[in-house]
């Protein structure tokens, strides 16, 4: 079914052509037949709030398609984005499992498709199927290992040119481009929101890509970046 934000909307899991090894992709026949029962399939534009910071939590939201970004606020506005999540990840999952509320607020980066599932739905099928109430300890476990990660990253670089530059090899791994002499990377956040994960401002971010093209570390065409000098940006990334 095609929505008017021109996805072809994927009605069932048992049908879709992009499963794997996700959370709820991948499940016993079963199971999956339980979640297809208990979930919803919602088209969302870019620029949609899909939950807030602080919100009561409603239930889960699984990414089928598309790029949703997750991000924290202070008290004087300033925003930090922690993830861009993709299509596999389920977003919600912590607080709906707490029933504390979302931690974060997340926005969608592109027009996506999202299977929303009621928290207490949710929670009766946990307690259903062994196999899903593990894969979700399994995710938990994950993201907490990952936040560990991102704060010993980020948190303990001492400059905003070390966290740009580790977040650009962060990324070419996470593309598959981490083996390759001069990895290609697809820049699809703006330098605000390159900003904002990293913890400075748009002018710096601005400054920072301006001085790797002009050292020939980094060679952009449109939206693509190439690394040209990846040794020089492993230095940059190990300043400390």
């Amino acid at each position: 079914m095609l929505s008017p934000y021109g996805l072809d909307i994927i009605e069932s899991c048992f049908t879709c052509k992009l499963r794997a090894d996700r959370l709820f992709c991948d499940l016993p026949a079963g199971a999956l037949q339980s979640f297809e029962s208990i979930k919803y399939a919602t088209a969302y534009p870019k620029g949609a709030v899909l939950f807030v910071e602080g919100q009561a939590p409603r239930g889960i939201y699984v990414l089928c398609k598309g790029r949703v970004k997750l991000s924290i606020c202070s008290t004087d506005g300033k925003t930090l984005i922690l993830k861009v999540a993709e299509p596999g990840e389920v977003l919600g999952l912590s607080a709906s499992v707490s029933g504390k509320a979302y931690e974060l607020t997340a926005e969608t980066l592109d027009p996506c498709q999202v299977n929303f599932v009621k928290r207490e739905d949710f929670l009766r099928f946990l307690k259903e199927h062994g196999e899903a109430c593990l894969r979700v300890a399994e995710q938990l476990s994950e993201k907490y290992n990952s936040a560990c990660h991102e704060i010993r990253s980020l948190g303990l670089s001492h400059s905003a040119a070390e966290k740009l530059a580790k977040l650009l090899l962060d990324w070419t791994a996470k593309n598959g481009e981490a083996a390759k002499v001069e990895p290609r990377l697809k820049l699809a956040l703006t330098h605000e929101e390159i900003a904002q994960m990293i913890g400075t401002s748009r002018e710096t971010v601005t400054r920072l890509f301006a001085d790797l093209k002009k050292r020939q570390i980094v060679q952009a065409k449109g939206s693509t970046l190439l690394i040209r000098n990846k040794a020089a940006l492993k230095q940059i990334a190990s300043a400390s």
